[in-house]
């Protein structure tokens, strides 16, 4: 049988859309799916460094990789006026450029966000994103670009939102946001890809229709325990888009290409194509 190395997030997101592929409830015939759970980031060395078949990565490591993977069409993590969130530890901050800034990662799409809206971005530093709401807790940094869990709690957590980068994309783009996706790498058999990309498909229907089991590989996973965080991620992010990615969502993958080409941020020319 065939061995397929899969990495995906431990974002709700994920877990809700493959908890039926990481429990045997949806499979593939002849394969045998090998799954690695981690960082958003990670997953995104992982996949630049060809370690994964398949792979949950940021838009930002996707774009940047367009001539190694290929975009499964279902998956996909894309929203409409909501994205990451910069907190700041004060009221009112005004970006300087000493400010300190940390980022959850180099290839993440709220990297690119930042450096995107920002010039210059301050002084960016990368960090593991569980660790960068308490650094602003202890004062040890202005401002964080914050994603998953981050974008619920941080009222709880004495924060400041400085800026929703979701809201300032929309303000400019009047698209949604891609924030991340399933990406596969280019040599695999076509077949296979959408073999792949429907069972990913069927996977998220399994979950619709039964969500408290769901419900049991979000709570596994996830950095914050509440179900109503883990519900709130699940209603911003898993959509139309996430069942199939569509003309807007490639229209949306285009436009975040274009920009940051524009800017230097990554090579232009390149066109990240959907295998399936």
């Amino acid at each position: 049988m065939k061995s397929l190395q899969i990495g995906i997030s431990t974002c709700p997101n994920d877990t809700f859309c493959f908890h039926a592929l990481l429990n045997g409830e949806i499979t593939i015939p002849g394969l045998k799916l090998e799954f690695t759970l981690a960082d958003v980031e990670q997953l995104n060395e992982g996949m630049l460094a060809g370690r994964f078949d398949v792979c949950k990565v940021s838009a930002h490591a996707a774009l940047l990789a367009w001539d190694r993977v290929g975009a499964l069409s279902s998956g996909w993590a894309l929203g409409h006026g909501v994205g990451p969130v910069v907190l700041s530890a004060q009221p009112r901050h005004v970006l300087t450029p000493n400010s300190r800034v940390l980022a959850p990662g180099q290839w993440t799409t709220a990297h690119l966000l930042w450096k995107l809206f920002h010039d210059p971005p301050g002084q960016l530093e990368q960090c593991v994103f569980s660790e960068i709401m308490p650094a602003l807790q202890r004062g040890a940094a202005e401002l964080g670009v914050c994603i998953h869990e981050g974008r619920f709690t941080w009222e709880a957590a004495g924060l400041h939102l400085f800026e929703d980068l979701g809201v300032r994309w929309a303000e400019i783009s009047h698209t949604p946001l891609p924030l991340g996706g399933i990406v596969a790498r280019r040599e695999l058999d076509p077949g296979l890809c959408l073999q792949v990309q429907q069972a990913i498909a069927d996977s998220l229907a399994w979950a619709h229709a039964h969500r408290e089991s769901a419900l049991e590989s979000m709570r596994r996973h996830a950095q914050e325990e509440s179900d109503e965080v883990l519900w709130g991620h699940v209603e911003l992010y898993v959509n139309a888009w996430t069942q199939a990615l569509g003309k807007e969502g490639e229209a949306a993958l285009a436009l975040l290409s274009k920009l940051a080409g524009e800017r230097g941020l990554i090579p232009s020319g390149g066109t990240l194509e959907v295998l399936a």
